[in-house]
């Protein structure tokens, strides 16, 4: 299996084991074995990309700290803002 596949594969298979770990131990040891044997598989030369893609990945699931952020995304824009006289500027 590629590294693209097993993160896929890892991404997938995380409400799983998030959903079948006895306790927030057991979710760590699962994410730390399925980490490490990722690294062990990749070259030198993208292991800083490789780390930083599983960090990621991390993030999202809660099972490392970081910052995590959701945004919508309107797909018609944003409405154009009003500008509303407050009662006591009202003339």
């Amino acid at each position: 299996m590629d590294l693209e596949s097993e993160l896929e594969a890892l991404d997938r298979e995380m409400p799983r084991m998030q959903s079948t770990a006895t306790d927030l131990f057991a979710l760590a040891t699962a994410w730390a074995e399925r980490h490490a044997a990722i690294l062990a598989r990749t070259p030198p030369s993208m292991r800083a990309e490789m780390e930083a893609r599983l960090h990621r990945i991390g993030i999202r699931w809660g099972v490392v700290s970081g910052p995590r952020m959701t945004a919508q995304f309107p797909a018609m824009g944003l409405p154009r803002k009003r500008i509303v006289p407050r009662d006591d500027e009202a003339a």
